[in-house]
């Protein structure tokens, strides 16, 4: 079985490299939802080649980066971190931002034709249909995703397992949460001084009859998981490096360090 690596090297001071984090190279976009944005917001926006708001996320890139850099003219800052498209079923967003934005050269895309679907899930569809970005090692960074109504965190993992084949990451001030597919083990690269040491391993698609891990305080070893029974939750990370491989698909979540 093949095995896929993963790093949270984004997260580094801008001007430290994936390689230098033993991390492969990648190819970064970034979606912006509505919610509090993450504190480091500015780095993964610096390295992110293609960003998005979605809907009502243009309202907290404008109202909520500014305040980041309390010593620079806010409109300065909402120039400088303009996305290059907002999509959405636009129920959300404010016509002040819209046209703030769209005088800068963001594409609106105005998506509320779609009633079945998140917005985050729009977002997805729009990355994965770009021909540039085809063939590029792509990881599609989640800003806000977490904290706020439960009923939109879990539609937000929902996308996630929905594009199990595309590698996303929700991201909070939090914490991250990331798919694990059963069709690849597993090897994550900690990075002590972003993230850890509390972790947790969830069957989100179904009972695990078969786990096992490496680089936990509690390993797993052919364990069984399922909800109502032994899922590994408040585990902590001992290794720099921390392999899973099961039966089925895992969410991995890692706490991030306040300092970031």
């Amino acid at each position: 079985m093949e095995l896929m690596r993963h790093s949270s090297a984004f997260l580094l001071s801008d001007g430290v490299t994936e390689a230098a984090a033993n991390s492969p190279s990648r190819t970064y976009a970034i979606i912006v939802l509505n919610r509090r944005l993450p504190r480091f917001t500015p780095r993964l926006w610096n390295i992110a080649r293609l960003r998005i708001c979605a809907d009502g996320g243009a309202n907290r890139l404008y109202d909520e980066l500014p305040l980041l850099f309390p010593c620079e003219d806010a409109d300065a800052v909402r120039v400088r971190y303009r996305p290059d498209a907002i999509k959405g079923d636009m129920d959300s967003v404010r016509e002040d931002v819209l046209v703030f934005y769209k005088s800068l050269g963001t594409e609106v895309i105005n998506a509320s034709h779609d009633q079945d679907t998140t917005d985050l899930h729009k977002c997805i569809v729009y990355i994965r249909d770009l021909s540039y970005l085809k063939n590029q090692n792509l990881c599609i960074l989640v800003a806000g995703a977490l904290g706020g109504r439960f009923d939109h965190e879990i539609g937000n993992i929902n996308v996630v397992c929905h594009f199990s084949s595309i590698r996303i990451i929700l991201l909070s001030d939090d914490c991250l949460i990331q798919l694990l597919p059963s069709s690849h083990h597993h090897e994550i690269c900690i990075l002590p001084s972003v993230e850890g040491p509390h972790c947790g391993l969830i069957p989100i698609r179904g009972p695990s009859k078969t786990s096992t891990t490496t680089g936990l305080q509690w390993n797993l070893c052919d364990t069984e998981m399922r909800f109502g029974d032994l899922i590994s939750t408040s585990n902590v990370v001992i290794s720099d490096v921390v392999t899973v491989k099961s039966d089925a698909d895992l969410l991995w979540t890692i706490s991030l360090k306040k300092s970031l």
